[in-house]
C-alpha cells in the first residue's frame, strides 16, 4: 500500500466521476499495488470483502496482459537497433513513440468498462 501524490490524486478523481467527492479532501489517499491486493484478500473473511478483492486481483492480471505485449515489442525494436545502423534510427524512433503511454490528455478507461 502507499499515498498517492496530489497530482497522482487529482488525476484519479479527474477520471473517476465516481470519485468526486475526494476532490475536496485534505488528505491523500491509499492505493494497493498488486501484491498488496493479495495480501489484503487473504486475511479478510467477509464474502463481499472476498469478491471485491478478486475484482482486484483480477484488473491486476488485465493490466498486465495489456501491457506485457509493449515490453515484448520494446525489446525486439532494441535488438534489431543494434543489428542496423544509424539510418534506421528514425525508423525505431517512430515506432517506439507509436507504442509509447498515451498522452496525459487523452481519455483513460479504467475497469473492463467501455467508453462513455
Amino acid at each position: 500500500m502507499f499515498r498517492l501524490t496530489k497530482d497522482e490524486k487529482d488525476e484519479v478523481v479527474a477520471i473517476c466521476d465516481h470519485l468526486q467527492k475526494l476532490k475536496y479532501s485534505s488528505t491523500l489517499p491509499y492505493a494497493f499495488t498488486e501484491h498488496g491486493a493479495i495480501m489484503l484478500a487473504s486475511i479478510l473473511n467477509s464474502r463481499t470483502a472476498i469478491e471485491a478483492s478478486v475484482q482486484v486481483v483480477r484488473s491486476f492480471v488485465r493490466l498486465r496482459i495489456v501491457l506485457s505485449p509493449h515490453k515484448e515489442l520494446t525489446k525486439k525494436i532494441d535488438s534489431m537497433e543494434k543489428k542496423y545502423d544509424a539510418q534506421f534510427r528514425a525508423v525505431f524512433d517512430a515506432i517506439r513513440q507509436l507504442i509509447a503511454a498515451p498522452a496525459k490528455n487523452a481519455k483513460k478507461i479504467i475497469g473492463f468498462g467501455k467508453e462513455k
